[in-house]
């Protein structure tokens, strides 16, 4: 039995879904059956995203996650369309960092806003409707940052956190309505910026997989499938769970430079 059957047919947002770890989800969702809701708020990426989806079901709503009343009109947009929800990926998220003494309290409340509140926004506005449609999930996208960062990123692994500790609260909050919420936390996974600056410097390659226990690199399409089971009937009994998915990068006590041989 395929695990993923269960998804076929379920309507499903992925909030950030026109590029990088959204996109891989997106294509890995829609390749299972679910009908697939894009928001994402560079209007520009949809003709690409289409195109990458080689014509399966998915609607394209331009959102930005920061702004309260966008959030409010993508869940209206997704009631007109489908009429119902199942499922939620609340992957949108920005990266600002910078040294701690000169980091501002605009970027601060910019990361707030965007990895933060509009995923308690965007579960809040979910919730209920997933409820009427008997049940489903919710997985909120963190990070490795969460357990371990670095000089720098202080309000960025903060904001990555606080999606850790809100999403156990919240999968507690709604279970009794057979909603089940679980973080999923990537590593250091290839995406367009990473991919121009590995053209650039080739060589970056080889000293980001020396990171890594495995030496390998995560693609947008493994956290897709990861993203794909936590919302699956295959998961079922997982919730409240941080699933952190950084080919074991966060399990060593430090980094060391590896041969590739």
């Amino acid at each position: 039995m395929n695990p993923f059957e269960s998804l076929d047919g379920r309507v499903v947002v992925v909030t950030g879904g026109g590029d990088g770890i959204g996109l891989g989800i997106v294509e890995v969702l829609a390749s299972c059956g679910a009908q697939v809701v894009v928001a994402e708020k560079n209007a520009a990426r949809a003709d690409a995203v289409r195109e990458r989806l080689g014509g399966r079901d998915a609607l394209f709503v331009e959102t930005d996650v920061a702004e309260p009343a966008s959030v409010a009109a993508l869940f209206e947009r997704v009631d007109a369309y489908h009429g119902r929800l199942d499922g939620l990926v609340n992957n949108a998220g920005i990266t600002l960092h910078g040294p701690f003494d000169a980091f501002s309290l605009d970027d601060c409340d910019r990361l707030y806003r965007t990895n933060l509140r509009s995923m308690f926004q965007c579960a809040q506005l979910a919730a209920p409707r997933i409820a009427r449609a008997g049940g489903g999930a919710i997985v909120n996208i963190a990070s490795n940052h969460a357990g371990a960062s670095v000089p720098g990123f202080e309000m960025y692994a903060a904001t990555k956190g606080g999606i850790v500790a809100m999403s156990r609260a919240m999968a507690t909050s709604l279970a009794p309505q057979r909603i089940r919420v679980n973080t999923l936390s990537p590593g250091f996974t290839l995406n367009a910026p990473i991919g121009a600056a590995l053209e650039r410097d080739p060589a970056l390659l080889d000293a980001y997989r020396a990171l890594h226990p495995a030496q390998r690199i995560n693609e947008p399409a493994d956290i897709g499938r990861i993203a794909a089971f936590l919302l699956s009937d295959a998961a079922a009994g997982i919730a409240g769970a941080d699933l952190v998915a950084d080919n074991g990068m966060s399990a060593l006590l430090f980094n060391r430079t590896r041969s590739s041989t």
